[in-house]
């Protein structure tokens, strides 16, 4: 790519778009943060002379592979394999790995680009990256996992390392699967290290590691509703999704004195009107992680209504806490939210809401926390068991949990930092765009052109 000392936004992304056809989710990422930072940019041309922007779009390192395996019946199976080092600048690679049948070189990279700035604003030295698989394991029997798991490591682990690229889980990649890639790079490396977090307790893990992407963006969000004089005390609160992050989302609301009156997969979600409260979700808990069901039987056991094939955003609410998927929020889901009275957006999940939608939550001047700012609770305790895992010594759950909040908190106040306006409102995205570019930005600088 060629550079000039001003950004021209339209040109900058015809150039991107054309270089990297058919990836309309990393084309949306990265359109969202050159947005963000065309002024900033304009009045520091130091970056663009430097051309910043044209490196930091493109990843430092793409592995992609094939991965073949054996079913229980003894067919071999195929899969494509990927790992997406995207800029080592402030750290070694950190991001997660993802098994789910829509994982393509696209949704990868837009993840790998959103992980850089993510990792950057929670202060501790890590890079972005980021993997997984167009493997399914919704359906697999434990032993057909393993054997996956096993042959996908046997390619990765030469790729990968404590001081290289330090992979986590993500969607399809929980405790199970950690433990099988973790098992096979200890075989093949004749080590036992901290290449991979979301370990188990007892070989590695961090407490808080599964709480700590659902807890963080409440931290995020009540920091947030703080700058209002409000709380989460008494207010109704949306959630989607019903897995690992909507789970502790809700503990954490709880704890605060919220009420959570949905939560959704993708068949279909519930509405409680009198919430989702502990004993509610400790059955959720045991539906989701252990039955592995679906959560249109929350409905029937509790008698309360299930809408098919929708998402929660038509019903009423004081604060939304998307926590499913990209794109689960449109331009018509974020009016109707406000329309609603929600004053409140914090993203536990990944870039769920549009453009449309994010242009929606900022006209209204509600409280909107970005995904890249709100959910870096889940690779800040990563980057704490990181820590852990070189020092080899293990923190009590208090000790990350404090660390955890203290982490939400500095990240808020770079946000406010970067992103209030001249009236005074706050603009969450462009703060934790501009906060978590200047930094990484300032270390490519003093690192020379690499």
């Amino acid at each position: 790519m060629t550079h000039s000392p001003f950004i021209n936004v339209d040109a900058f992304m015809a150039e991107l778009k054309a270089k990297n056809p058919a990836e309309p989710e990393f084309h949306q990422a990265v359109h969202e943060v050159i947005l963000s930072l065309a002024d900033f940019l304009n009045e520091n041309p130091k970056y663009q002379k430097a051309g910043i922007l044209e490196r930091i779009v493109e990843p430092e390192r793409v592995i992609m592979f094939r991965v073949p395996w054996l079913d229980d019946q003894g067919n071999m199976r195929v899969n494509r394999g990927f790992r997406i080092e995207m800029n080592s600048a402030i750290g070694p690679y950190k991001g997660g790995l993802r098994f789910h049948p829509t994982v393509n070189l696209g949704i990868l990279k837009f993840l790998a680009f959103e992980q850089v700035f993510k990792n950057s604003l929670t202060t501790l030295p890590m890079g972005g990256g980021k993997g997984g698989s167009d493997f399914d394991p919704k359906g697999k029997s434990d032993n057909e996992v393993m054997r996956f798991c096993q042959s996908f490591m046997t390619e990765l682990y030469r790729h990968i390392g404590p001081n290289t690229d330090v992979p986590a889980g993500d969607i399809g990649v929980g405790g199970r699967e950690i433990g099988y890639l973790f098992g096979q790079y200890k075989r093949l490396a004749n080590e036992f290290t901290g290449v991979l977090t979301g370990k188990g307790i007892n070989w590695g893990g961090s407490l808080i590691r599964p709480e700590a992407t659902g807890y963080g963006n409440v931290y995020f969000a009540n920091e947030m509703l703080k700058t209002k004089g409000e709380s989460f005390e008494g207010k109704t609160v949306l959630v989607s999704g019903s897995g690992n992050v909507a789970q502790y989302t809700v503990e954490k609301v709880n704890e605060l004195g919220g009420k959570v009156v949905t939560l959704s997969d993708s068949s279909g979600y519930i509405y409680d009107p009198d919430g989702i409260d502990n004993e509610k979700l400790e059955w959720v808990m045991y539906l989701k992680n252990i039955k592995r069901g679906r959560i249109k039987e929350y409905a029937d056991k509790y008698g309360v209504k299930y809408v098919e094939g929708a998402r929660p955003w038509g019903e009423k609410g004081d604060i939304a806490l998307p926590s499913a998927t990209q794109n689960e929020i449109d331009g018509n889901d974020a009016k109707t939210l406000v329309d609603n009275g929600c004053f409140c957006v914090s993203e536990g999940a990944n870039m769920p809401s549009t453009p449309d939608a994010i242009d929606v939550f900022l006209k209204n001047e509600i409280l909107y926390g970005p995904g890249k700012a709100a959910n870096a609770g889940g690779v800040a305790v990563s980057g704490l068991e990181m820590t852990q895992n070189s020092i080899r010594l293990s923190w009590s759950r208090e000790e990350v949990d404090e660390k955890l909040h203290n982490i939400m908190k500095e990240i808020h106040a770079t946000c406010i930092k970067y992103g209030t306006k001249e009236n005074g409102f706050v603009n969450y995205m462009d703060g934790a765009n501009i906060g978590g570019f200047v930094k990484v930005a300032d270390a490519m600088l003093a690192q020379g052109a690499v």
